[in-house]
């Protein structure tokens, strides 16, 4: 064996038979002491308002609407008019129309009564309705004696019975002038004896200026002809109608054919 070979080995093992020594002590620097927190004081907190629970008013529920009812304004009564009343003092007739000329249609004896409904425009017959009777009829005024004031009756127009089923209107109707005279002429119409009440004209003529109305009725059906004075000198035209009178009532009317002045 090579001597350095040698050598190197005795020094190895030398060195690992050599004791063991303390580890070595560490010195240690002096440590800087931590700094110290200094604490720093925060302004206090300003306290928040604390939200207070109002409680709400609890909802106390209104009445209801109860509608008052509405007043039904009341009817003022109105004071019944006073009708004039009247008592007949002459036996007479009582008519459909407002002159003697009209159909029969009662019959008025004194001491009978009633009460007066109107008058007419025309004459001064009275619109009257009897005790005795269910229906109102026509009066002349000089047949009763009247209580109350008739000025404040409106003025009636007439109604007639009619028209007739069994007969007819007169045919054949024509006028004729001569001067200030008119003349009518018509066809007979054939009615049974019973029922024969003739003829009526209903005229509206001139004479003197005034203009008048001119009812006039015949008694049987052999009246075929009538004349009247008709002049000029009125603001209205003449005219006239005719019909056929029965018990029963009235036919139609048919218009006659007027000649002017």
């Amino acid at each position: 064996m090579k001597p350095s070979l040698l050598l190197l080995t005795c020094l190895l093992l030398a060195a690992c038979n050599a004791p063991r020594g303390e580890p070595p002590t560490t010195t240690s620097s002096p440590t800087a002491p931590a700094p110290t927190r200094t604490a720093t004081l925060l302004p206090a907190p300003t306290p928040t308002a604390t939200l207070t629970f109002t409680p709400l008013p609890t909802f106390t529920p209104t009445d209801t609407f109860t509608p008052t009812p509405t007043l039904t304004p009341s009817v003022t009564p109105t004071p019944t008019f006073a009708f004039p009343t009247f008592k007949v003092v002459m036996q007479a007739h009582c008519r459909y129309g407002p002159a003697k000329a009209f159909l029969h249609a009662g019959d008025l004896y004194p001491g009978d009564t009633g009460v007066v409904w109107g008058r007419y425009h025309l004459s001064n017959w009275l619109y009257v309705r009897l005790d005795k009777l269910t229906y109102p009829c026509w009066v002349a005024p000089s047949v009763v004696e009247v209580t109350g004031n008739i000025t404040t009756l409106r003025y009636r127009e007439y109604s007639l019975p009619g028209p007739s089923a069994l007969y007819n209107p007169p045919a054949s109707v024509a006028a004729t002038r001569s001067g200030d005279q008119v003349t009518i002429t018509w066809n007979s119409v054939y009615m049974t004896v019973d029922d024969d009440r003739g003829y009526q004209l209903d005229l509206f003529v001139c004479q003197n200026g005034a203009y008048l109305w001119w009812p006039v009725s015949f008694p049987d059906q052999y009246a075929t002809t009538y004349t009247v004075t008709d002049q000029a000198g009125c603001a209205e035209p003449s005219s006239g109608r005719i019909a056929t009178v029965e018990k029963h009532g009235y036919t139609n009317w048919i218009g006659i054919p007027w000649p002017p002045p």
